[in-house]
């Protein structure tokens, strides 16, 4: 014979079990948040690099570079009589965190000079 289950022995169970696993899965959405985030501002670290890149080796300004990048990115233009490197650092904007210790993103982009301005 079967026993049947009396009526609210289990009261409660699923108010236990979202109070475990809410704050893990806000974790991971945030986590996933933060990759998607660190992974758009390196994709635009590099179109600015490239593009500043370009521009520099034409002797054109590199302002348009600083409109790609992220939000307060260095850019850096160096380079010879031949070529041009342009760094492009930025720091992962982590969402509500401030003052908490994030990762640095980088981007180098090389272009020789047109050959009208080599000296």
């Amino acid at each position: 014979m079967k026993r049947r289950r009396r009526p609210g022995r289990d009261r409660g169970a699923f108010t236990a079990e979202l109070a475990a696993g809410l704050p893990a899965l806000l974790l991971l959405f945030y986590a996933g948040m933060t990759v998607i985030s660190a992974v758009t501002d390196q994709a635009r670290c590099l179109d600015a690099a490239r593009e500043a890149a370009t521009a520099a080796a034409r002797g054109a300004p590199t302002d348009r570079a600083a409109r790609l990048a992220p939000a307060g990115a260095e850019i850096q233009v160096s380079g010879d009589a031949e070529t041009v490197t342009v760094v492009v650092i930025s720091r992962v904007r982590v969402p509500g965190s401030a003052h908490l210790p994030g990762t640095t993103l980088r981007a180098e982009s090389h272009a020789a000079r047109e050959p009208e301005l080599i000296p």
